[in-house]
């Protein structure tokens, strides 16, 4: 039987497929240290868990509206209001079933073939993905390490075509914890606003920048609002990955295809998962801010340890929880530095392929700081061996 092409051109994720790896290779008893987890390894906030407890027991189990129920959508344009700057109202805002849900119908509602879609790489593996999916075609923008990896607005104007319908901003950005400033940001917004390019601005990681660095919402900038799709959740802010709840805002007539689009896919949003987005928002946020501080520590250790480690470079980063390593200088393609870091030494990272550049590995420090500490022991006695 012949599958579509759709399902044909995909490249399968790298990694789930190095997270399978290393959990079969812990099931048989080895000392594995995993760098290549995307999620805290917290707890969801206790208030959190409650509350959609709280909604099972009263049987807030039912459908609700396509696009998440009123009380939410109203809290979520509440928080862009009070955290971002932005005036969504809540008539343009989707709750779906994760970011990575929200962003796949943002490209569903806006792109289709003949459409380009411009993407800084490194990327979220995701995202050409999503592109191809909807029949339109991704465009590469390698990015460099001399500039923190982050995309400039003549970079984006040298990579467009009369063809370029999106681009895609990831800040602060997987895998390479890079944070635009206002001013970069502000270039792009005013190449796409020339154009009518829409923007696509994933801030899942919003909550999680260091030193002092702020978070920009690109919507936020002058003569952006109108051609910008917001796109955030709960995965990473609360610890809340397998719960499966994302959110956007947007102009108003895009809201509005994503809903339908929504209504035909998925029906709406997990019911009682819900209630706990609502008090994920509207409670505590101390859990937020502990993680963010633990977070910090952590990557601190790391970019240290990795600093100083000979023929390998980084650039520190101002937000997420990955640390991105170029090991160019070592004589392996990332796949295969990958593998035998893995086999030889039981340490799991992400090849960089899987982001677009195939001279670095991810490392996630979203895992505690003795693990980190014994992996990179490993990692620095493996490139030693190269």
């Amino acid at each position: 039987m012949e599958l579509s092409q759709r399902a044909t051109i995909l490249t399968p994720s790298l990694t789930l497929s190095i997270d399978s790896k290393a959990k079969a290779m812990k099931a048989e008893g080895l000392d594995v240290c995993g760098f290549g987890a995307g999620e805290p390894d917290m707890d969801t906030p206790e208030h959190i868990k409650a509350a959609a407890q709280a909604a099972l027991e009263m049987g807030f189990t039912k459908y609700t509206p396509s696009a998440g129920t009123p009380e939410l959508r109203q809290a979520i344009a509440d928080k862009f209001k009070a955290d971002n700057g932005l005036d969504y109202k809540p008539s343009q805002i989707i709750v779906s079933n994760g970011a990575k849900h929200s962003c796949y119908n943002a490209i569903l509602a806006t792109c289709q073939p003949g459409d380009e879609v411009i993407i800084p790489a490194p990327y979220w593996l995701s995202y050409p993905e999503m592109v191809r999916l909807a029949g339109a075609e991704p465009v590469i923008v390698q990015t460099k390490e001399a500039n923190g990896w982050k995309m400039t607005a003549d970079e984006f104007q040298d990579a467009m075509t009369p063809r370029t319908k999106m681009v895609i901003i990831n800040s602060p950005g997987n895998p390479t914890g890079a944070v635009y400033t206002a001013a970069e940001l502000q270039a792009i917004v005013e190449v796409a606003s020339d154009e009518e390019i829409i923007i696509l601005s994933d801030e899942i990681y919003e909550k999680l920048t260091y030193e002092g660095v702020k978070h920009v919402s690109v919507a936020s900038l002058p003569g952006a609002a109108d051609i910008t799709i917001t796109i955030n959740g709960f995965s990473k802010a609360y610890s809340m990955t397998g719960w499966r709840l994302g959110y956007l805002g947007a102009p108003e007539a895009i809201a509005k295809g994503i809903d339908a689009i929504q209504s035909h896919s998925t029906s709406n949003p997990c019911s009682f998962a819900q209630k706990g987005a609502l008090a994920a928002l509207k409670g505590d946020q101390q859990p937020v801010a502990d993680m963010r501080d633990e977070f910090e520590m952590r990557r601190n250790y790391m970019v240290n340890r990795l600093s100083a480690m000979d023929r390998i470079s980084v650039v520190k980063p101002e937000g997420a929880f990955y640390v991105l390593v170029n090991i160019g200088k070592l004589g392996l393609n990332s796949s295969n530095f990958a593998d035998r870091l893995l086999s030889k030494h039981q340490v799991a990272v992400v090849p960089g392929i899987a982001f677009g550049n195939d001279q670095t590995v991810r490392l996630s420090y979203a895992t505690s700081l003795d693990v980190i500490k014994k992996g990179l022991d490993r990692f620095e006695e493996f490139c030693k061996t190269l």
